[in-house]
């Protein structure tokens, strides 16, 4: 068997676009991955074309093999857009290979070690909240600023920010699990105090409380000694950009994402790094049905796994699908078919083309916001 061709697509999803590619093979087996990156698509569809030129001709089922020329062979490494590129190959590779063989992919990683696994979603609000509640999950994930804040003074964010996790915990108890994520927005001094003011609450998690640039601040968070776990990791890359904050123990749940730092191949060695570390392994993915899938395959295998995301904001997100993942009582159900265990519908894509940025966004702005001054703000 050998590969014929690797193809691009990018379909918008809701309210970001969604990169795939498909792998097809000269005896008809084909496979799915994803590479979604927002804001950078057509720079991963590049990416993605590139990485093909190496692979065409050669076995699929290699899988480790074509991960290690896609990796080394470029000479330059890493990054987030090749990253990406690599990662929608990687998938894809294990989805056809799983088809090859009859096997669901989490059957090749090793079987799974649990029966179902557990997701939560997002929830901007306390009507977010018990929307998310009402869907089945009992755990959901919301901002640790408000996107309307451009002009403020800091403790009004830290305020602000207690009285929206209390108004959560008033209404909805302690039996639901709420996540933070703060998208790296402030520096150490400013997080502490953020995370000060709702340790009351039980979170589950505290996600990116500062920029993931720097490992010394976040050891600023580390020894502030608080009592709420701290999690980041959705922009690193490749189990070289986690070795040092795995081995300096500075975090305790862990964020790669699946479709950018190698795909399932390297997804599964960063977990099994924060294994060693005693670190639990939730990934972050606000995907598409591919990314999500190929994350769900690895997390059923993966014995420090703590929950996944996913984002059920997007109808398209079963609606592409030609046999929807079941989520049921906001747990996925791990599925019995050969490979990632869906596909997707290639006739939605005509119905659902790129959408640029700026035709969403006029102002230009996707991805970050202007304050009152007019500089530039993460987040």
């Amino acid at each position: 068997m050998k590969i014929t061709d690797i193809k691009t697509f990018i379909m918008q999803g809701g309210n970001r676009n969604w990169v795939f590619c498909k792998v097809e093979t000269d005896e008809g087996v084909h496979g799915w991955g994803e590479g979604t990156l927002e804001l950078h698509e057509q720079a991963v569809e590049s990416g993605i074309k590139t990485l093909a030129t190496r692979l065409v001709g050669r076995d699929p089922t290699e899988i480790e093999k074509n991960w290690q020329i896609m990796y080394r062979h470029g000479f330059w490494r890493g990054g987030v857009v090749m990253g990406s590129a690599m990662s929608a190959i990687d998938i894809a590779l294990w989805d056809l290979t799983g088809k090859v063989y009859g096997l669901p992919v989490y059957k090749m990683l090793g079987g799974a070690v649990r029966d179902r696994v557990r997701a939560y979603t997002h929830a901007f609000d306390l009507r977010g909240a018990k929307g998310a509640v009402d869907q089945g999950f009992s755990a959901f994930k919301t901002a640790g600023w408000n996107v309307e804040i451009e002009s403020y003074y800091e403790s009004d964010v830290v305020d602000a920010l207690h009285e929206k996790i209390k108004s959560m915990r008033d209404d909805m108890g302690y039996d639901v699990d709420i996540m933070i994520d703060n998208h790296g927005r402030a520096r150490p001094s400013l997080a502490n105090r953020q995370i000060d003011a709702i340790e009351e609450f039980k979170l589950l998690f505290f996600e990116e409380p500062v920029p993931p640039d720097n490992l010394d601040a976040m050891d600023q968070i580390r020894s502030a000694g608080h009592r709420t776990d701290i999690a980041t990791g959705e922009r690193l890359f490749f189990r070289y950009g986690f070795r040092d904050i795995l081995h300096r123990r500075l975090v305790d749940v862990i964020q790669p994402d699946i479709a950018h730092t190698g795909g399932i191949s390297e997804i599964k060695r960063i977990a099994q790094m924060a294994e060693i570390e005693y670190i639990k392994f939730a990934p972050h993915n606000p995907n598409g049905p591919i990314a999500t899938a190929a994350s769900m395959h690895v997390c059923a295998t993966v014995p420090n796994f703590l929950i996944l995301e996913t984002a059920r904001d997007m109808p398209w997100h079963d609606k592409v699908q030609t046999n929807p993942l079941v989520i049921k009582d906001g747990y996925f159900e791990l599925p019995s078919t050969p490979g990632l265990g869906t596909d997707l519908d290639e006739t939605i894509f005509a119905d659902r083309p790129f959408e640029p940025d700026l035709e969403r966004d006029p102002a230009g702005r996707s991805g970050s916001w202007n304050a009152e001054d007019n500089s530039v703000n993460d987040v």
